[in-house]
Protein backbone atom coordinates (compact mmCIF):
# COMPACT_ATOMS: atom_id res chain seq x y z
CA UNK A 1 0.00 0.00 0.00
CA UNK A 2 1.54 3.33 -0.94
CA UNK A 3 2.07 5.44 1.78
CA UNK A 4 -0.36 8.81 2.28
CA UNK A 5 0.89 12.05 2.56
CA UNK A 6 0.12 13.62 6.03
CA UNK A 7 -2.52 16.06 5.93
CA UNK A 8 -1.98 19.12 7.85
CA UNK A 9 -3.33 23.04 7.54
CA UNK A 10 -1.25 26.09 9.05
CA UNK A 11 -3.85 28.32 8.48
CA UNK A 12 -6.11 27.84 11.62
CA UNK A 13 -6.88 25.56 14.21
CA UNK A 14 -8.80 25.50 18.04
CA UNK A 15 -8.59 24.54 21.14
CA UNK A 16 -11.56 24.11 23.79
CA UNK A 17 -10.78 27.96 24.39
CA UNK A 18 -8.95 29.39 22.11
CA UNK A 19 -8.60 30.30 18.43
CA UNK A 20 -5.48 30.23 16.52
CA UNK A 21 -5.43 32.07 12.86
CA UNK A 22 -1.65 32.24 11.22
CA UNK A 23 0.29 31.52 15.30
CA UNK A 24 -1.87 34.86 16.38
CA UNK A 25 -4.87 33.83 18.85
CA UNK A 26 -8.18 35.66 17.86
CA UNK A 27 -9.55 37.16 20.68
CA UNK A 28 -6.46 38.66 22.19
CA UNK A 29 -4.03 39.33 19.04
CA UNK A 30 -6.35 39.99 16.65
CA UNK A 31 -9.93 41.17 17.70
CA UNK A 32 -10.21 44.71 17.80
CA UNK A 33 -6.25 45.17 16.39
CA UNK A 34 -6.30 43.84 12.69
CA UNK A 35 -8.16 45.28 10.37
CA UNK A 36 -9.89 43.65 7.28
CA UNK A 37 -7.22 44.53 4.91
CA UNK A 38 -4.72 43.48 7.36
CA UNK A 39 -6.10 40.30 8.35
CA UNK A 40 -6.74 39.17 3.98
CA UNK A 41 -2.18 40.37 4.02
CA UNK A 42 -2.01 37.70 7.09
CA UNK A 43 -3.78 35.27 5.44
CA UNK A 44 -2.30 35.69 2.26
CA UNK A 45 1.62 35.73 3.23
CA UNK A 46 1.42 34.53 7.06
CA UNK A 47 2.59 37.83 8.75
CA UNK A 48 0.95 41.19 9.76
CA UNK A 49 1.94 43.77 7.22
CA UNK A 50 4.15 46.65 8.38
CA UNK A 51 2.15 50.30 8.46
CA UNK A 52 3.55 51.21 4.90
CA UNK A 53 2.33 47.68 3.39
CA UNK A 54 -1.21 48.17 5.24
CA UNK A 55 -1.59 51.26 3.05
CA UNK A 56 -0.62 50.12 -0.01
CA UNK A 57 -2.42 46.77 0.63
CA UNK A 58 -5.55 48.47 1.49
CA UNK A 59 -5.36 51.09 -0.85
CA UNK A 60 -5.48 47.98 -3.99
CA UNK A 61 -8.31 46.25 -2.22
CA UNK A 62 -10.68 48.73 -1.33
CA UNK A 63 -10.13 50.02 -5.42
CA UNK A 64 -11.88 47.16 -6.27
CA UNK A 65 -15.06 47.07 -3.63
CA UNK A 66 -17.20 48.49 -6.37
CA UNK A 67 -17.52 49.65 -9.84
CA UNK A 68 -21.29 49.65 -10.65
CA UNK A 69 -23.47 47.83 -12.67
CA UNK A 70 -20.68 45.62 -13.76
CA UNK A 71 -21.44 41.70 -15.05
CA UNK A 72 -20.74 40.84 -12.07
CA UNK A 73 -23.07 42.98 -10.16
CA UNK A 74 -25.78 42.26 -12.45
CA UNK A 75 -26.03 38.55 -11.80
CA UNK A 76 -26.01 39.33 -8.85
CA UNK A 77 -29.14 41.01 -8.41
CA UNK A 78 -30.92 38.85 -10.87
CA UNK A 79 -30.27 35.64 -8.52
CA UNK A 80 -31.25 37.42 -5.29
CA UNK A 81 -34.13 38.33 -7.48
CA UNK A 82 -34.99 34.71 -8.01
CA UNK A 83 -33.59 33.09 -4.80
CA UNK A 84 -33.99 36.31 -2.33
CA UNK A 85 -33.35 33.52 0.65
CA UNK A 86 -29.92 32.54 -0.95
CA UNK A 87 -27.34 36.08 -0.51
CA UNK A 88 -24.56 33.96 -0.38
CA UNK A 89 -25.35 32.41 -3.97
CA UNK A 90 -26.05 35.74 -5.13
CA UNK A 91 -23.00 37.03 -4.12
CA UNK A 92 -21.23 33.39 -5.23
CA UNK A 93 -23.01 34.35 -8.48
CA UNK A 94 -21.72 37.71 -9.13
CA UNK A 95 -17.96 36.21 -8.68
CA UNK A 96 -17.85 33.56 -10.86
CA UNK A 97 -17.56 36.23 -12.81
CA UNK A 98 -14.52 37.88 -12.19
CA UNK A 99 -12.18 36.59 -15.41
CA UNK A 100 -9.76 37.57 -17.42
CA UNK A 101 -12.03 40.61 -18.99
CA UNK A 102 -13.57 41.70 -15.79
CA UNK A 103 -11.15 41.95 -12.57
CA UNK A 104 -9.38 38.73 -12.92
CA UNK A 105 -7.05 40.17 -15.69
CA UNK A 106 -4.79 41.44 -13.35
CA UNK A 107 -3.74 37.73 -12.41
CA UNK A 108 -2.89 37.69 -15.52
CA UNK A 109 -1.03 40.78 -15.59
CA UNK A 110 0.69 39.60 -12.47
CA UNK A 111 1.21 36.34 -14.08
CA UNK A 112 3.53 38.29 -16.86
CA UNK A 113 5.25 40.43 -14.82
CA UNK A 114 6.77 37.42 -12.75
CA UNK A 115 7.77 35.76 -15.61
CA UNK A 116 9.33 38.54 -17.14
CA UNK A 117 11.18 39.51 -13.83
CA UNK A 118 11.19 36.61 -11.29
CA UNK A 119 12.78 38.37 -8.57
CA UNK A 120 12.35 42.41 -8.28
CA UNK A 121 15.68 43.64 -10.09
CA UNK A 122 16.62 47.89 -9.26
CA UNK A 123 18.90 46.67 -12.44
CA UNK A 124 16.96 44.48 -14.94
CA UNK A 125 16.69 46.23 -18.60
CA UNK A 126 12.81 47.25 -18.03
CA UNK A 127 12.73 48.50 -21.67
CA UNK A 128 14.07 45.08 -23.35
CA UNK A 129 12.35 43.26 -20.88
CA UNK A 130 8.82 45.20 -21.83
CA UNK A 131 9.88 44.82 -25.21
CA UNK A 132 10.02 40.80 -25.06
CA UNK A 133 6.88 40.73 -23.25
CA UNK A 134 4.70 42.71 -25.54
CA UNK A 135 6.21 40.64 -28.48
CA UNK A 136 5.28 37.51 -27.06
CA UNK A 137 1.86 38.36 -26.34
CA UNK A 138 0.53 39.77 -29.61
CA UNK A 139 2.47 36.97 -31.40
CA UNK A 140 0.64 34.37 -29.61
CA UNK A 141 -2.16 36.11 -30.73
CA UNK A 142 -3.47 37.60 -27.10
CA UNK A 143 -4.75 40.97 -25.58
CA UNK A 144 -2.05 42.03 -23.12
CA UNK A 145 -3.76 42.44 -20.15
CA UNK A 146 -3.74 45.46 -17.47
CA UNK A 147 -3.95 48.27 -19.99
CA UNK A 148 -6.49 50.10 -21.79
CA UNK A 149 -10.03 50.50 -20.55
CA UNK A 150 -12.93 50.62 -21.82
CA UNK A 151 -15.20 53.53 -20.03
CA UNK A 152 -11.72 55.07 -18.44
CA UNK A 153 -10.50 57.34 -21.72
CA UNK A 154 -7.68 58.68 -21.79
CA UNK A 155 -6.76 57.17 -18.76
CA UNK A 156 -8.31 54.90 -16.33
CA UNK A 157 -8.30 57.46 -12.85
CA UNK A 158 -7.55 54.83 -10.29
CA UNK A 159 -4.24 53.75 -11.64
CA UNK A 160 -2.18 57.21 -11.09
CA UNK A 161 -3.59 57.15 -7.73
CA UNK A 162 -2.46 53.91 -7.10
CA UNK A 163 0.85 54.66 -8.28
CA UNK A 164 0.67 57.76 -6.55
CA UNK A 165 0.21 55.82 -2.88
CA UNK A 166 2.94 53.12 -4.04
CA UNK A 167 5.16 56.41 -4.62
CA UNK A 168 4.55 57.57 -0.78
CA UNK A 169 4.60 54.37 0.64
CA UNK A 170 8.06 52.97 -1.09
CA UNK A 171 6.79 50.43 -3.19
CA UNK A 172 7.36 52.56 -6.52
CA UNK A 173 9.93 49.55 -8.12
CA UNK A 174 10.82 47.25 -10.86
CA UNK A 175 7.36 45.87 -11.28
CA UNK A 176 5.33 49.19 -11.33
CA UNK A 177 8.19 50.57 -14.02
CA UNK A 178 7.63 47.32 -16.13
CA UNK A 179 3.87 47.56 -16.42
CA UNK A 180 3.94 51.21 -17.35
CA UNK A 181 6.95 50.25 -20.03
CA UNK A 182 4.65 47.23 -21.00
CA UNK A 183 1.65 49.95 -21.73
CA UNK A 184 4.41 52.34 -23.37
CA UNK A 185 5.50 49.41 -26.01
CA UNK A 186 2.02 48.26 -26.38
CA UNK A 187 1.03 51.13 -27.20
CA UNK A 188 3.88 52.25 -29.54
CA UNK A 189 3.01 49.17 -31.45
CA UNK A 190 -0.51 49.42 -32.10
CA UNK A 191 -0.17 52.89 -32.94
CA UNK A 192 -2.72 54.48 -29.66
CA UNK A 193 -2.67 55.47 -26.14
CA UNK A 194 -2.87 52.17 -23.85
CA UNK A 195 -2.14 53.56 -20.33
CA UNK A 196 -2.14 51.39 -17.70
CA UNK A 197 -5.44 50.11 -15.42
CA UNK A 198 -6.68 49.77 -12.66
CA UNK A 199 -6.07 45.92 -12.62
CA UNK A 200 -2.57 46.39 -14.35
CA UNK A 201 -1.55 48.90 -11.38
CA UNK A 202 -2.74 46.74 -8.70
CA UNK A 203 -1.00 43.48 -10.46
CA UNK A 204 2.07 45.67 -10.32
CA UNK A 205 2.02 46.68 -6.95
CA UNK A 206 1.21 43.33 -5.38
CA UNK A 207 4.36 42.06 -7.31
CA UNK A 208 5.93 44.85 -5.00
CA UNK A 209 4.27 43.32 -1.79
CA UNK A 210 5.97 40.15 -2.74
CA UNK A 211 2.57 38.42 -3.77
CA UNK A 212 2.87 34.93 -5.93
CA UNK A 213 0.32 36.16 -9.43
CA UNK A 214 -1.12 32.81 -8.58
CA UNK A 215 -3.37 34.85 -5.43
CA UNK A 216 -3.53 38.05 -7.27
CA UNK A 217 -7.22 37.51 -8.90
CA UNK A 218 -8.15 36.71 -4.87
CA UNK A 219 -7.22 40.58 -4.05
CA UNK A 220 -10.54 40.96 -6.52
CA UNK A 221 -12.58 38.50 -4.82
CA UNK A 222 -12.57 39.44 -1.63
CA UNK A 223 -13.09 43.26 -2.76
CA UNK A 224 -15.74 42.97 -4.90
CA UNK A 225 -17.39 40.43 -2.70
CA UNK A 226 -18.07 43.20 -0.18
CA UNK A 227 -19.89 45.42 -2.85
CA UNK A 228 -21.73 42.52 -4.11
CA UNK A 229 -23.55 42.46 -0.75
CA UNK A 230 -24.33 46.04 -0.99
CA UNK A 231 -25.98 45.47 -4.80
CA UNK A 232 -28.16 42.53 -2.77
CA UNK A 233 -29.31 45.20 0.03
CA UNK A 234 -29.99 47.40 -2.71
CA UNK A 235 -31.77 44.99 -4.68
CA UNK A 236 -33.91 44.39 -1.52
CA UNK A 237 -35.09 47.44 -0.81
CA UNK A 238 -35.58 48.84 -4.55
CA UNK A 239 -35.09 45.92 -6.92
CA UNK A 240 -34.41 46.59 -10.08
CA UNK A 241 -33.59 43.39 -11.39
CA UNK A 242 -37.14 42.19 -12.77
CA UNK A 243 -37.78 45.50 -14.49
CA UNK A 244 -33.92 44.90 -16.10
CA UNK A 245 -35.53 41.21 -17.34
CA UNK A 246 -38.66 42.67 -18.37
CA UNK A 247 -37.24 44.97 -20.64
CA UNK A 248 -33.90 42.59 -21.71
CA UNK A 249 -37.24 39.92 -22.82
CA UNK A 250 -39.27 42.97 -24.84
CA UNK A 251 -36.22 44.30 -26.80
CA UNK A 252 -35.29 40.82 -27.57
CA UNK A 253 -38.41 39.56 -28.52
CA UNK A 254 -39.55 42.39 -30.47
CA UNK A 255 -38.57 41.03 -33.92
CA UNK A 256 -41.56 38.41 -32.75
CA UNK A 257 -43.99 41.00 -32.64
CA UNK A 258 -46.23 43.23 -35.05
CA UNK A 259 -45.87 46.75 -35.02
CA UNK A 260 -47.96 48.32 -32.48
Amino acid sequence: MAKRKTIQTNIAWSTTDTITVKGLDVCKDILGKVSLGDMAFLEMTDRLPTPRESVMFNAIAVCLVEHGLTPSALVTRLTIAGAPEAMQAAVGAGLCGLGSVFVGSMEDAARLLQQAMPQPDPDADIAALARDLVEREMAAGGNVPGIGHHIHKPVDPRAPALFAIAREQGFEGPYVALMQAVAEEAGRRLGKSLPVNATGAIAAIACELGLPWEIVRGIGVMARAIGLVAHVLEELRDPLAREMKTMVEEMATAHHRPPA
